[in-house]
């Protein structure tokens, strides 16, 4: 996608925590949502460190994932996180990888 759709598209996916009529959720405010969000943002970047990409916020409603080598990715939720990571570092992140496991737990 390019840069000028990803600010455009709807960052309303199901996973986002927003108030509205008729949905449970404890962010029922901007600030408590941001919080959520960089909550979400550093538990990816905890995962995603053994593959060394990091991810960010951009503009408040896209993410940006990047590679050490200067490569990147802008997408919308976070939905598209995995596919894109996997994309970025040239093979598959497994939550079963024993090395991933490795890696987690001497953190």
């Amino acid at each position: 996608m390019c840069s000028l759709c990803g600010i455009l598209g709807c960052d309303d996916h199901w996973t986002n925590a927003v108030g509205r009529e008729g949905v449970f959720t404890r962010n029922t405010d901007r600030q408590a949502r941001r919080a959520e969000g960089a909550r979400r943002i550093r538990a990816a970047n905890a995962v995603l460190a053994h593959r060394r990409l990091t991810l960010a916020e951009w503009q408040g409603i896209n993410y940006v994932l990047s590679s050490p080598t200067g490569k990147s990715s802008v997408f919308e939720a976070l939905s598209h996180l995995w596919p894109e990571a996997e994309a970025l570092a040239g093979r598959a992140f497994d939550p079963l990888d024993e090395d991933l496991i490795a890696f987690m737990e001497a953190k």
